[in-house]
């Protein structure tokens, strides 16, 4: 028999406030009423809830949109709850369809393992990680074996399968759909009834999957998960998700100017949109800054604010306040202070030489492609002769906007 909610505990100022917190910025927080009485119950005991999310090892690097959960994550964490950074080393060998049209392709055990392995040490720049709980799904889906995954699908009917919005549009647009695919959310689902989760956190594209937890833990005898839903970020384009294969992305491992510069570059509307998904500043605090771009304020000043925000909180504030100075230095065609230090023999060289030989081309044709194009500086000054050589000396040498190198020629 399901276990019932505990009705009978009272709803504090520390309750509604927890309330307040889970519900920033979410898409959906369902059902929010056990929600109130899950945070009520453990108000009054002192017992922490377990909150679960789940992310599959897919590339190496986390980016700022997977930090949209985390955030919530740490948030919750704040507030004393367990939080559970489930690392899906056995779904990803399935794929998960959610917003696919075709099926995802499958990776190695070996492509599997080596791109986990960086992903707590990344997650742990959001979360506490002295708090958190690192589980990975293989430990119970593994051991589940053939009848267990049998009995697992029995839990679970095709046609409400096929009520899932890929499958149901792939299904009729006559795409294939692997049977593995269905295996997916039936996976995910079953970390909730082994983690015995109170609630689970993803993207809205996670909706289906968040919901199979719920489902299998009421078969399995317990309490249904509760699930929040944040919404997906937007990439640097404005346009798509942010995405690693389409390149709109900033991987929180980047380093601190290229981070700095990448939030410099998206759009002023999309600007807000960040701010109310990455920054840990106040709603109000929010809602006074877009007051202050309203009646005229620039606003790339509040974009240069959530810029340093979002670099320090990956790197730190000296860090954060030296990529501006390196960003201003750029947009006046300044040098940065930071630029790699080469030593070459070899002069009188060639420009197109040096430039490959410095590592600022990938060949001679493409160094030559890039003079063509007036891209290339010498001491700041634009380059237009091809056929130009150098003297033994010192000089600063510059590709495009964000390349440099110090090359001491002899």
């Amino acid at each position: 028999m399901n276990q019932e909610l505990v009705t009978n505990f009272p709803v504090t100022d520390r309750v509604r406030a927890a309330l307040a917190i889970s519900l920033r910025a979410c898409e959906e927080l369902l059902p929010q009423e056990e929600w109130i009485k899950k945070l009520a119950r453990s108000e009054a005991t002192g017992v922490p809830l377990r909150i679960k999310l789940g992310l599959d090892p897919t590339a190496p690097d986390i980016h700022v949109g997977h930090t949209v959960v985390l955030n919530k994550m740490r948030q919750l964490q704040d507030l004393g709850h367990t939080v559970i950074f489930l690392i899906g080393d056995f779904t990803t060998m399935i794929g998960d369809p959610s917003g696919r049209n075709t099926t995802r392709p499958a990776l190695t055990r070996e492509q599997i393992e080596a791109n986990a392995q960086t992903y707590y040490r990344q997650a742990s720049l959001v979360l506490d990680p002295a708090k958190t709980e690192i589980r990975y799904n293989s430990e119970w889906s593994d051991p589940l074996g053939a009848r267990g995954m049998i009995e697992l699908a029995s839990k679970y009917n095709v046609a409400r399968m096929m009520e899932r919005n890929d499958f149901h549009d792939r299904f009729k647009a006559g795409q294939p759909i692997a049977v593995h695919e269905f295996l997916y959310p039936l996976m995910q689902g079953y970390d909730s009834v082994a983690l015995k989760s109170d609630l689970e956190l993803g993207g809205t594209d996670q909706k289906f999957n968040l919901l199979m937890g719920r489902h299998l833990q009421q078969e399995y005898g317990q309490e249904p998960q509760c699930i929040l839903t944040m919404p997906l970020l937007e990439g640097l384009d404005g346009i798509e998700k942010m995405s690693k294969s389409k390149n709109n992305y900033i991987g929180i491992s980047e380093d601190a100017n290229s981070m700095f510069a990448k939030v410099l570059s998206i759009s002023d509307v999309l600007m807000w949109k960040w701010y109310a998904l990455l920054s840990f500043k106040s709603e109000a605090e929010i809602a006074a800054l877009q007051a202050k771009v309203a009646l005229g304020a620039n606003p790339k000043d509040a974009k240069v604010a959530l810029a340093k925000e979002i670099t320090a909180r990956f790197h730190n504030a000296a860090a954060a306040d030296a990529a501006e100075q390196d960003f201003i230095n750029r947009s006046k065609g300044g040098v940065p202070d930071d630029i790699p230090e080469v030593a070459l023999s070899g002069a009188p060289m060639g420009i197109a030489a040096l430039l490959k030989a410095a590592g600022l081309a990938p060949s001679g044709s493409e160094a030559t492609r890039l003079i063509d194009g007036g891209g290339v500086r010498v001491d700041s000054s634009v380059v237009s002769d091809k056929a130009l050589k150098l003297p033994a000396g010192v000089y600063v040498l510059q590709v495009g906007k964000r390349k440099f190198a110090r090359v001491t020629l002899a």
